[in-house]
């Protein structure tokens, strides 16, 4: 982060502004203590986040991925057709469990990687935290990606009473093995704060839903509950068990076909968790909130269209997320949403629902609703805002984006033999090189075909003012460089925290043996990150010799 404040990698958060006036469809669910209530009591809250999932990607926005479970359940709840995310998973993550946006966090660099000393701040309040204040029992199963080094970071030491899950960003869906780079992998599959060695074959999605339903079955009825599933599906590896594979045997798209076979796994896992809840008593007074992270990735089979751009832009549909609310406490039903909704918006509102008193939810960028600069692209922004600069911001109808905020291509389904007519000379971007400054019209051109920053240079003002005005808030970006000392060799081939452990405490491993080899290496950390040096340099040495 430079001086001047301004950061030039990644991006300022997809900043939703004018939310006083939205009414978030949520708040038509029936109050804790409401005489209408089913119980009388706090509802019992669900989240579940798919990963990387695209617009396409669902059978209700016509895709050729059967979701018969999800497309009822949005059927009969409020369809979200303006929910915005982030374009990847951590910064995604961070804002749902803490309320706020990633740039007053410090975790606007990108994702965590695995080897990164970093986590969630301390002084951030977790969802699981302040719903387990609240007298909620706390569960989460699946995928963390909010850093790990130290115990501290671990889920269960933000909030969740259970843990069931990866902690890096992704991993074979069987062995749950992950590889950060070619020279450093590891196993990423934890029961709390162990390995799970002994569920290594499993599915992930299948073992994930599993592991919900045993939850449900001991949880004491009185007591409200939050459950955040977050499924590693249909992140990459494109892996799904054999018959859902057998279902997409016409898909001549081997990318698509795997791909699809992962959504459809995850449509019969949500139904047996909703399956689950109604077999317990608990659905009547549950509120089921559905996420996808970000979009889809059309190079790993996820398919956005007609939304442009994919996973890791700022075009729609890197940001535009899947999401829906199913809740037999709802009001109305089978309504399709356009209030604009921001992923940060949940902690607020689901506290609220909680019973959590509003002046406690102050200090939120999300609402509960009822670098030294470049002189050209200084002057693209009016001398207000250096265009360079990867943001983007949506306020009302109008949305705007700067600096380089990715590949702007329309990608058409793969499944399908084109585009449609009169399309298909704009699949391409023709609008990105050497621009730095985009305007649309999000309401009337929710596809960002027409780009206005030449004809409406007042509204570009105006929202390059409220980008600068984000910007001072900011705080420095928290990107510490990799520790070698993370190398999961060093703790018995397992993804595991590596900092603050007390010596003689519990390790994580296979055996006594490799706890006491383990205690013996981390004592002198120079012989360690020397080890782990060599390594590298040895494997380098080994790929530029095959490549010669």
């Amino acid at each position: 982060m430079k001086g001047s404040g301004v950061w030039t990698f990644p991006p300022l958060c997809m900043a939703v502004l004018g939310c006083l006036a939205w009414v978030h469809p949520i708040h038509a669910v029936k109050k804790p203590g409401s005489r209408k209530s089913v119980v009388g009591r706090q509802p019992h809250l669900i989240f579940i986040m798919v990963d990387d999932q695209g617009y396409n990607d669902v059978g209700y926005h016509g895709s050729v991925i059967h979701t018969p479970v999800v497309d009822r359940l949005a059927e009969k709840g409020v369809k979200l057709e303006n929910y915005y995310v982030q374009p990847i998973c951590s910064p995604s993550r961070s804002q749902l469990m803490t309320g706020r946006y990633q740039i007053h966090t410090g975790l606007q660099h990108s994702i965590i990687r695995p080897r990164q000393p970093l986590c969630l701040p301390p002084d951030a309040p977790t969802l699981a935290e302040r719903l387990r204040q609240a007298g909620y029992s706390t569960h989460m199963v699946g995928k963390w990606h909010l850093g790990f080094c130290r115990p501290s970071c671990l889920p269960t030491g933000r909030g969740f009473q259970t843990f069931l899950g990866s902690l890096t960003g992704s991993g074979d869906h069987f062995t749950f093995h992950n590889c950060d780079g070619l020279e450093t992998c590891g196993f990423d599959l934890h029961d709390g704060e162990r390995p799970a060695w002994e569920l290594s074959g499993n599915y992930s999605t299948l073992l994930y839903a599993q592991r919900v339903k045993q939850i449900l079955r001991a949880h004491d009825r009185k007591r409200p509950l939050f459950l955040y599933l977050a499924l590693q599906a249909v992140h990459t590896p494109l892996q799904a068990p054999d018959r859902f594979l057998r279902q997409y045997s016409s898909l001549s798209n081997r990318p698509r076909r795997h791909y699809a076979a992962m959504v459809s796994c995850v449509d019969e896992a949500v139904g047996d968790v909703v399956q689950a809840l109604r077999d317990r008593g608990l659905y009547r007074n549950s509120v089921l909130v559905y996420s996808s992270d970000n979009g889809g990735q059309p190079l790993s089979g996820g398919c956005n269209w007609p939304l442009r751009g994919g996973k890791g832009t700022y075009w729609e549909g890197g940001v535009r997320a899947v999401g829906f609310v199913h809740s037999p406490l709802l009001k109305r039903k089978g309504v399709v949403s356009k209030a604009l909704i921001h992923i940060s918006d949940w902690y607020p509102t689901l506290l609220s629902l909680a019973g959590v008193p509003g002046k406690d939810l102050r200090h939120l960028d999300g609402h509960d609703v009822p670098g030294e600069a470049n002189p050209r692209t200084l002057r693209a922004g009016f001398g207000i805002w250096d265009t360079a600069v990867r943001a983007s911001i949506r306020a009302g109808d109008w949305k705007l984006l700067t600096g380089n905020v990715g590949d702007g291509d329309w990608v058409p389904p793969q499944t399908q033999p084109g585009a449609p007519a009169g399309w298909d000379a704009l699949e391409k971007r023709r609008d990105q090189r050497w621009k730095s400054v985009w305007l649309f019209n999000i309401t009337a051109d929710p596809y960002e075909r027409r780009d206005l920053s030449k004809s409406r240079p007042q509204v570009v003002k105006v929202l390059l003012a409220r980008l600068a005005e984000y910007n001072q808030t900011a705080v420095p970006a928290l990107n510490p460089p990799d520790d070698p000392l993370a190398d999961p060799q060093l703790h018995g081939g397992v993804w595991t925290p590596w900092l603050g452990r007390r010596e003689g405490g519990a390790q994580h491993g296979r055996s006594e043996g490799m706890r006491g080899k383990r205690r013996g290496r981390m004592k002198n950390c120079k012989v360690c990150k020397l080890r782990a040096l060599f390594k590298k340099v040895r494997t380098r040495l080994q790929r530029a010799a095959a490549f010669f």
